[in-house]
């Protein structure tokens, strides 16, 4: 707990030293890193909508049944496009997008970065390497989850440092990344899951503020804790001899 209360500490100090540009960082990278999945929103949206607008003695069931053959394949395939876009969308943007907007803040920690360093990413002649080992720490957690949830959040945790390390390290290898970030995370992950629910009840004014606190306090906050976070983490694993 003390840990945690002064990784929030320094984040605080750090974000508050720069304000505007942690600001207009967060607001940019929560947009693209959201747009995926705001697109898949959209497609459940249009679905629930589909099977719930009309009321009285009509099921859901009927009503869909009720649908002209190709009317029912145009609306299965626009869904599909949609779904597909949203996959594509967060491969190669959001998660580059995310190593980004970590890169920013680590480097906020000491120094006052621009906005335009969250899109790194892109042009550190790496891109395709971060597409990849992000990709497959989504596939991972996913596959994890399917077997059991309990070992889909504990792995969540262990791979938690890798897009942190690729910030720093844009074309370190796959299988490095997560070896380390699992080192990193090793006697970590209560402290980084009491960390998280520690920022609930900023998350509850953001709701009451329509996203107004969100976006000119609270996401930044969150954002530099955990590159304090990284920062510890990081130190621990050089104490142990695992990076030099």
């Amino acid at each position: 707990m003390y840990l945690n209360t002064e990784l929030k500490m320094n984040g605080k100090n750090a974000f508050r030293r720069n304000y505007w540009p942690c600001v207009g960082a967060t607001l940019v990278v929560s947009l693209l890193t959201g747009g995926g999945t705001s697109v898949a929103s959209n497609a459940s949206d249009v679905s629930s909508l589909a099977t719930n607008t009309f009321s009285g003695s009509t099921s859901a069931t009927d009503y869909i049944m009720s649908i002209p053959t190709g009317l029912a394949g145009m609306a299965v395939s626009i869904l599909g496009v949609v779904a597909i876009l949203a996959v594509l969308f967060s491969l190669f943007v959001s998660n580059v997008m995310e190593v980004g907007g970590n890169r920013f803040f680590i480097q906020n920690r000491d120094s006052a970065p621009t906005v335009g360093t969250i899109f790194d990413g892109f042009k550190s002649g790496n891109y395709l390497n971060i597409v990849k080992t992000m990709f497959l720490k989504d596939l991972y957690t996913f596959l994890w989850t399917l077997l059991l949830i309990i070992p889909g959040i504990v792995k969540s945790f262990e791979y938690l440092m890798v897009p942190y390390i690729l910030a720093e390290n844009p074309g370190m290898d796959s299988r490095e990344a997560f070896a380390l970030s699992k080192q990193m995370m090793d006697g970590e992950k209560a402290n980084a899951f009491m960390l998280g629910l520690s920022f609930i009840g900023w998350d509850i004014l953001t709701i009451i503020t329509c996203g107004i606190a969100g976006v000119f306090y609270v996401y930044p906050y969150v954002y530099a804790t955990y590159a304090e976070l990284y920062a510890y983490n990081k130190e621990k694993a050089f104490q142990q001899g695992w990076i030099h």
